[in-house]
């Protein structure tokens, strides 16, 4: 009896409030991310990182999405626009990871001014089963996107899509538009070429037939 007192007593004193007072938390070390930059119509640009942390005291699995603020004035970018890496990690206590950002613009986005909440927050559940409601941390992203038509979005993606290519795939396909170009110049000027002496031959065989009648 004196055993089971002695063991309630230990669970209750240490055991039972370490598990009912266990949290989890989470929190940013970036609160406002402003692109300076205006953004143009099917690009794609990296964002600062942003740092998120588990300011709790047990291990939880986190995730990073797009949030919003309630009748904001700002336009809305989609979730799909961003590409988070990673998008989904474990953190222990006091842990902290250092995520990467990319916005990807469509080539018909509408321009003006945009805002998200760039969001990390815990998953539902944490290890010790308990639950995560309402719990989570946001920097603030600003950005604008300046007015373009489709033929600039075009041309910004082409040249997004350049930018993005390695060192050698951009030497083979400039060699390939320098030989197009060089192949083109060369039936240019033997066309050319094709009909001065053309032009040529038929002026000599008019003078020749002058002649004859003098």
């Amino acid at each position: 009896m004196k055993k089971l007192f002695f063991f309630l007593l230990f669970f209750f004193t240490f055991v039972f409030p370490a598990a009912c007072f266990a949290k989890i938390g989470v929190g940013v070390g970036t609160g406002e991310i402003r692109v300076e930059e205006r953004l143009k119509s099917g690009m794609s640009y990296q964002l600062p990182v942003l740092t998120v942390l588990n300011t709790g005291d047990e291990p939880s699995d986190y995730k990073v999405s797009v949030a919003y603020h309630q009748d904001q004035e700002q336009l809305a970018p989609s979730q799909d626009w961003f590409d988070f890496s990673p998008s989904e990690f474990h953190l222990m206590p006091g842990g902290v990871k250092i995520v990467d950002i990319k916005l990807n613009l469509p080539l018909r986005t509408e321009p003006g001014d945009y805002f998200a909440y760039l969001e990390g927050h815990p998953a539902k559940t944490s290890q010790s089963g308990n639950t995560s409601i309402g719990v989570a941390a946001a920097a603030k992203l600003y950005f604008t996107v300046e007015p373009a038509n489709i033929f600039q979005a075009i041309y910004f993606k082409i040249f997004g899509l350049w930018q993005s290519y390695n060192l050698g795939i951009k030497i083979v396909v400039g060699l390939l538009v320098v030989s197009g170009i060089a192949a083109l110049l060369r039936k240019f000027f033997n066309i050319k070429i094709d009909v001065s002496k053309k032009a040529k031959n038929e002026k000599g065989k008019a003078k020749s037939n002058g002649e004859k009648d003098e």
